[in-house]
């Protein structure tokens, strides 16, 4: 995400993105623990909803006014392993009540301490900071709508929360394209630090809504599919090149100097494939396909012994993308494994893990492989930041590098196993208490992922 200022600094194989017709085979089918895995649907454990009256941002949210809790049946309740994963694919040793367990008393931690509510009495928000400058930004919007339309079934208010979360977010365009979210609030619900669009938070939003989708339905208050439609076709205008890259936001169109250049964390190509299932619309089984020639390129070309990827990369457009230099968007390390690339193994990995895509699988191997050997399968030696050759540039044990590498462990090794490394990859992720709003995010994005509870709307 632009200017973070962090407190440290199903059962198919793919062979593409899918086609014209929008329609992957099989796509419907959910992620989920091999088949013999035990079900649970989990009670809740709510905080009490907070007073409307509170100050702005401290509330920690609960149903809002009018909200009708488990009013509809449920598309896809939270512990639901309808379908084996994709082959290749492993999950945590042990017992999948046990997973779902932990899974859902991380998420009670996270709302707990980052869900809070708008300055009106109809909304919700997330608050990221200190971890970001602003009090919020579309990141954390995003991760917050994902959680509450993944936890429904644990959490009873799950659906009222989505909701305040799409009003709040309805009332923050961008002024770019005002189908895209403005990326940035301070406490008093302002924007803040431009009034654009970064890409990577408008994607996991319309990711959202499709779930919301598939959960609760479209024929109520909110109609979740006509929003994700709407969104999806002006991320596809404005937050992607031409040449089907992706951009980091709609500031960067033509004629800025950002223009040619990409996010490697924003390659969330298991969204493309829902984007284009949803749409109908074949340019997005393009954009897929691009991003997954621009992470072959920069592995090959740059990172041919690690398969790391940078935080930015240039000439994304062309057929030769290349590492950022130093400061082209937020510092010294913008060419480096650092802040922002460190959710790319949990990001292109979770393809893999849905859809069994060969491409996802290729590029986590390699990354794999090569973790696995740095850290002697100690995932306490994983360093906050490394540069494309293996180098550590950071000194530290940080969860939001330490967790991604839980979800890549899923992807089984060509040769051998991960199972032991993945089991202490969950051993040490599950373990560690709540800290910051970066880390504790992606700690729960990778277990939803590493419990069978991700799966595509």
């Amino acid at each position: 995400m632009r200017n973070l200022a962090l407190a440290a600094a199903l059962s198919l194989s793919l062979a593409a993105c899918p086609g014209p017709a929008g329609v992957e085979p099989g796509a419907d089918a959910a992620q989920s623990v091999p088949a013999d895995a035990a079900s649970i649907v989990l009670d809740a454990s709510m905080p009490p909803a907070g007073d409307a009256a509170a100050v702005p941002g401290e509330d920690a949210g609960g149903l809002l006014p009018g909200a009708d809790a488990g009013a509809s049946a449920l598309g896809h309740p939270f512990g639901t392993h309808a379908t084996p994963a994709p082959a290749g694919v492993i999950v945590p040793s042990g017992s999948s009540a046990d997973h779902d367990a932990a899974t859902a008393s991380f998420y009670d931690a996270w709302k707990a301490r980052y869900l809070k509510a708008g300055c009106k009495s109809d909304e919700r928000r997330v608050k990221s900071s200190p971890s970001t400058s602003a009090y919020t930004v579309s990141e954390a919007h995003g991760y917050g709508m994902v959680f509450a339309a993944l936890m429904a079934g644990h959490d009873p208010d799950a659906q009222a929360i989505f909701d305040g979360l799409v009003t709040y977010r309805d009332r923050h365009p961008s002024g770019i394209d005002s189908g895209l979210m403005a990326w940035a609030q301070d406490s008093t619900c302002k924007d803040v630090e431009g009034n654009d669009a970064a890409t990577d938070g408008d994607m996991d939003v319309a990711y959202a809504l499709l779930l919301a989708d598939r959960q609760w339905g479209s024929a109520g208050v909110v109609d979740y599919l006509a929003k994700a439609k709407t969104m999806i076709a002006s991320i596809l205008a404005s937050e992607v090149h031409p040449q089907n890259s992706i951009l980091v936001g709609d500031w960067a169109g033509a004629g800025d100097s950002h223009h040619d250049g990409t996010r490697p964390s924003d390659f969330m190509t298991g969204h493309f494939k829902a984007f284009q299932k949803a749409t109908g619309t074949a340019r997005w089984g393009a954009v897929c396909d691009k991003t997954y020639s621009v992470i072959a390129y920069l592995q090959d070309q740059y990172a041919v012994s690690t398969g790391l990827l940078p935080d930015f990369a240039i000439g994304a457009p062309t057929d030769t993308p290349q590492p950022a230099p130093a400061q082209w968007l937020e510092g010294d390390d913008d060419g480096h494994y650092s802040w922002n690339a460190c959710r790319t193994p949990w990001r292109i990995a979770t393809d893999f893990v849905v859809s069994g895509e060969p491409r996802s699988q290729a590029a986590m191997r390699k990354l794999n492989a090569w973790i696995r050997q740095k850290t002697g399968g100690d995932p306490r030696k994983i360093r906050d930041g490394y540069d494309l050759s293996g180098n550590a540039l950071g000194t530290g044990e940080e969860l939001a590098f330490i967790a991604p590498f839980g979800v890549a462990a899923m992807v089984e090794a060509e040769n051998g196993s991960n199972q032991a490394w993945l089991d202490a990859l969950w051993t040490d992720v599950e373990g560690r208490a709540p800290a910051d709003y970066y880390g504790d995010s992606i700690k729960l994005m990778a277990m939803l992922v590493m419990s069978g509870n991700w799966w595509s709307p």
